[in-house]
């Protein structure tokens, strides 16, 4: 039986939004929901019912109504609330909210401080007026591209508005892309215009962007125009065609007014990793993707006006997108630019206590990160958190032991959420709620309208064990359609192929007798020694209870002449430790007695990083791949390539015991 590490006291559940919601839907349909499952039963078995209801409850601004809620369930091809024409910029700064709307810092120095910006609502409004303006004297309007090359700025947030508002399209990169890995990517969108950041800094080193930039039109020839964006820290070098400022042109605030689109008209077009060959470009729409994230931040996130929600994301991510939408419900959000562990792991916590942050994100890999750190952080250390309710995780699935780590150091009281969806339908299929139980090691229930299950090779629904996750009815914000497919092959081939009509989305899932997820890792890197499958977070969750061991990467291997996968497992471990055979064997005995004997790995190497996307997701495919002999395409898709050379290392030593 998992074990619960928090309960929801009585006065948190009655005064959340996702019991507000129950009890005006209840009013309004005349039908009690005595718990969640009964709720999301409803919604899932009510698609279109519960979907138009939360568009009424939640206040969405549109100017022309709907006249269909939903074409269809088939998949894909569903279209959503047809008729219906709104702007997501009208959704910010047509409510009239007041206060901060953006906190922005920057990476402390050595001596705990960094740069410090906040802007108002009426602020940013402004701002976002004359960035629309110098849009449109720059011929850029409704349907037009405009991409960012961004650092985690202010700005990033105020061209994407002024975009939003004249009914332009987004799409960003974050500077430490390469000069390759933004073509790969912008190359396929065709923006018209580029913002991008002159530098930016991480880990107390500046780093230039003008290499970059100063090939923009020469590699990108739908580019007019290049806007040099500056960074508030050392002195920008003007790289482009015209600076910020002047683009921005006079102070007088003019009027913003908003372009009126369609639903599912494009609003973003973000990137899958690209890690196995050329990044797939996915169009979101307009309406659903706010919906979805209204959705998600209101019920399940418990975010409400006034709120101060720190993500610790980069442009480059899809949680840049979803915290964006924050905005709209007249809440904070953060902008934490550069090393959330610099000068050590502790800054981005101390931030997150000194500045009142109420809901605080980051990535499951960095949770980790902090319970390895040596020494150890004691509880109380990071700061009282006063205000903190919520902590978010994604990115990477977090263990049992990284879950007391969190009550155990930061605090006791806390809703610890993971959520976990992708870039894919750029939000979640399961995610947190304010009032469940936390289990340790599960993300606690699925999306309300978010119809999931876990299906085994033969496409029926298991529970209680293993099984790829899939979708069984359509979503308001998956994709309206991938960049350069025009008869929709790439978008079938991606969610579609393994069960017709069903999204099959990747991830190897196991959804508990109470309703909640672990989350093993990717079904296409799940292991399969002796023709069992396995998921690769359950050696990670045993790895976490060995000190030396700070990170790794685990992989299946199939030798030749053999038919039998084995398992290869890469290890990263704490400065100065050496993989010797005391150690190794102690790996081993961990994970059989954490697991099983088939988790045991045959191999064990010691390497020096873990190989990650840009966004810190670890590239099992990629290390895959490698053993088994084929090229890596694109690897200026991963954030440090240069690991990869270690594993071409150890593909040799794998060959040459194998053939003794």
């Amino acid at each position: 039986m998992a074990e619960k590490l928090w309960s929801p006291s009585r006065q948190r559940i009655a005064e959340s939004l996702m019991t507000d919601f129950a009890r005006w839907l209840a009013q309004r349909i005349g039908k009690d929901f005595p718990d969640f499952s009964t709720l999301h039963a409803w919604s899932i078995q009510n698609l279109e019912a519960f979907w138009e209801a939360f568009l009424e409850y939640t206040g969405l601004l549109y100017r022309e109504p709907h006249h269909q809620v939903l074409s269809g369930h088939q998949m894909p091809g569903a279209r959503w609330f047809r008729g219906m024409k709104l702007n997501f910029a009208e959704n910010v700064f047509a409510r009239g909210f007041e206060g901060i709307a953006l906190e922005f810092r920057v990476e402390p120095d050595t001596t705990g401080t960094g740069f410090r910006q906040s802007l108002s609502y009426a602020e940013l409004e402004r701002l976002v007026a004359r960035c629309a303006r110098g849009l449109r004297e720059h011929g850029v309007g409704q349907g037009d591209r405009v991409a960012g090359y961004l650092a985690n700025v202010p700005e990033a947030v105020v061209a994407c508005l002024a975009c939003a508002a004249l009914g332009a399209t987004w799409s960003s990169a974050s500077p430490d892309f390469g000069l390759q890995a933004l073509v790969d990517r912008f190359a396929q969108v065709q923006p018209k215009l580029v913002f991008a950041s002159t530098h930016y800094r991480y880990g107390g080193k500046t780093f230039r962007t003008d290499a970059v930039v100063s090939k923009l039109h020469e590699v990108l020839p739908s580019v007019e125009t290049v806007v040099a964006v500056p960074y508030p820290v050392d002195e920008p070098n003007f790289v482009g065609d015209i600076t910020w400022e002047a683009f921005l042109g006079p102070d007088n605030a003019p009027e913003l007014s908003f372009e009126p689109v369609e639903f599912d008209h494009p609003l973003y077009i973000l990137f899958s990793s690209g890690t196995t060959g050329a990044p797939k470009c996915m169009v979101h729409g307009t309406g659903g993707t706010l919906l979805q994230h209204r959705k998600e931040l209101q019920l399940h996130c418990d975010l409400k006006p006034g709120d101060f929600l720190l993500y610790f994301t980069t442009c480059g991510w899809m949680m840049w997108n979803w915290q964006l939408s924050a905005l709209t419900l007249g809440a904070t959000i953060g902008l934490y630019d550069g090393n959330p562990g610099y000068p050590d792991l502790t800054a981005i916590w101390h931030e997150v206590d000194r500045s009142g942050v109420t809901h605080f994100g980051t990535s499951g890999r960095f949770v980790e990160s902090c319970m390895k750190a040596r020494p150890a952080m004691e509880p109380g250390s990071l700061g009282a958190f006063e205000k903190l309710r919520t902590v978010l995780y994604t990115g990477s699935p977090l263990s049992p032991a990284g879950f007391r780590w969190v009550y155990e150091t930061v605090k006791q009281d806390l809703h610890l959420a993971g959520i976990s969806g992708g870039t894919d339908i750029v939000s979640c299929f399961i995610l947190g709620n304010p009032n469940l139980p936390v289990y340790a090691g599960e993300i606690q229930c699925k999306g309300l309208g978010v119809d999931v299950e876990a299906f085994d090779e033969s496409g029926r629904p298991v529970r209680g064990r293993p099984g790829e996750l899939v979708c069984l009815q359509p979503l308001p914000s998956m994709p309206v359609a991938f960049l350069n497919d025009p008869n929709g092959e790439k978008y079938r081939a991606a969610y579609f192929d393994v069960f017709p009509g069903v999204w099959r989305h990747g991830d190897y899932v196991e959804f508990t007798e109470h309703g909640g997820v672990i989350v093993y890792g990717r079904s296409d890197a799940t292991l399969n020694p002796g023709g069992v499958r396995i998921g690769s977070a359950e050696i990670y969750a045993a790895l976490d209870t060995l000190p030396e061991v700070s990170g790794a990467v685990v992989v299946g291997w199939v030798p030749p002449k053999q038919s039998d996968e084995i398992v290869v497992l890469f290890v990263v471990l704490q400065p100065g430790r050496e993989l010797d055979e005391e150690l190794e064997r102690r790996i081993r005995a961990t994970i059989r007695q954490a697991c099983s004997p088939r988790h045991v790995p045959h191999h064990v190497f010691q390497i020096s990083a873990v190989p990650v996307t840009r966004s810190g997701k670890t590239v099992e495919l990629s290390v895959k791949a490698i053993l088994a002999g084929r090229e890596i395409s694109n690897r200026n898709a991963l954030a440090n390539p240069e690991v990869l050379a270690e594993f071409e290392a150890a593909r040799q030593e794998l060959l040459r015991q194998h053939q003794e």
